[in-house]
């Protein structure tokens, strides 16, 4: 959809109104929303959360036991959910990550794989890249969702290591510059117990694996994870 303004930039439409729809900039939306409900409607939201075996854990199969994993949104390029991340991480609107993660929280409290969860950890930001973006976008989404699902938020893994971005590498290339930047302070605190990894987007799944490497030894652990958007691949 059009803009009504199509000469003026995004931040200057913004400015004279802060409540056009994030996605097409056209149309304001009902009071508490952040979308038309036009944009709504074509969101490509997903169903991962109603099976337990799904392209989610199909992605760290052989690699990491999943008890479950779901996304809300299937990520594609130039799509209307990338323009929800872009503003969520990039644009300082963090309210928007977190009213679309307590929404899925409700969603996930619905379902018996998700419902004895007893702890969200969020994949961690480095303290550089924390201070540069003003919030830990994961972090964001993991406070959504523990309103949502009613279980606390753990920052249990520290990143150790300042890393450019991982966008555009492959699997093995992500997983080779991850080695040794994540720890996890008293893992054995979680032995017996469900957690649930939270991260923004999920693209080749090395961050998750990553992070999730540090608790396999842990005993009688399940682990499961949650994104905002699982990527096309």
């Amino acid at each position: 959809m059009p803009t009504l303004f199509p000469f003026l930039s995004r931040s200057v439409l913004r400015h004279f109104y802060p409540k056009l729809c994030l996605i097409c900039d056209a149309v304001a939306p009902a009071p508490e929303e952040d979308l038309c409900t036009n944009c709504q409607v074509r969101l490509a939201k997903t169903d991962l959360h109603l099976e337990r075996e799904n392209i989610f854990v199909e992605r760290f199969a052989g690699r990491i036991p999943l008890h479950a994993a779901a996304a809300m949104f299937t990520f594609r390029k130039g799509g209307g959910v990338q323009r929800l991340v872009h503003a969520f991480k990039y644009e300082g609107q963090r309210d928007l990550g977190y009213r679309l993660a307590r929404r899925y929280g409700w969603e996930l409290s619905d379902q018996a794989h998700f419902r004895d969860v007893d702890a969200l950890i969020p994949v961690p930001l480095h303290p550089r890249k924390l201070r540069s973006r003003g919030y830990n976008q994961a972090k964001v989404l993991a406070d959504g969702l523990s309103e949502g699902l009613k279980v606390p938020v753990v920052e249990a893994i520290v990143r150790q290591k300042h890393t450019a971005s991982q966008t555009k590498k492959g699997r093995m290339a992500r997983m080779n510059a991850l080695q040794e930047i994540f720890a996890v302070e008293n893992a054995d605190q979680f032995a017996g117990k469900h957690i649930l990894l939270v991260d923004d987007v999920l693209t080749t799944g090395a961050t998750l694996e990553a992070c999730a490497q540090h608790f396999l030894k842990v005993p009688n652990l399940r682990i499961s994870m949650v994104a905002l958007a699982i990527a096309e691949i």
